[in-house]
């Protein structure tokens, strides 16, 4: 085994991270969330209007990418925006939105 993958099997908690932030993600329609939100701040209502379904089904997933520590959250008055909240996921969903929803970074 070489220097590199060595060092990254020794980082347990970066490879746990890592994973779990691909199963949440791992949707359709998060996927789609992700790509709307990209780098900046989305409030659910903006979200709901570019991705084209039902607040409901949005806040559902918004919750659960919310609970995996994908998203962050900031609330004005009466408004929730989130946002990516981890830089290496942010790159991540970076090269997503370049790769498969087609926005250069």
């Amino acid at each position: 085994m070489d220097l590199i993958s060595s060092a990254l099997i020794d980082k347990q908690e970066h490879i746990e991270t890592a994973a779990k932030a691909l199963k949440a993600i791992a949707h359709p329609l998060r996927l789609k969330i992700l790509c709307v939100v990209g780098d900046q701040e989305a409030c659910v209502q903006d979200i709901v209007e570019a991705v084209g379904t039902s607040q409901s089904n949005i806040s559902q997933h918004l919750a659960i990418l919310r609970e995996k520590g994908v998203l962050l959250t900031r609330k004005d008055a009466n408004r929730v925006f989130y946002r990516v909240g981890d830089q290496r996921t942010l790159q991540l969903v970076g090269m997503m939105r370049e790769v498969f929803c087609g926005v250069e970074n």
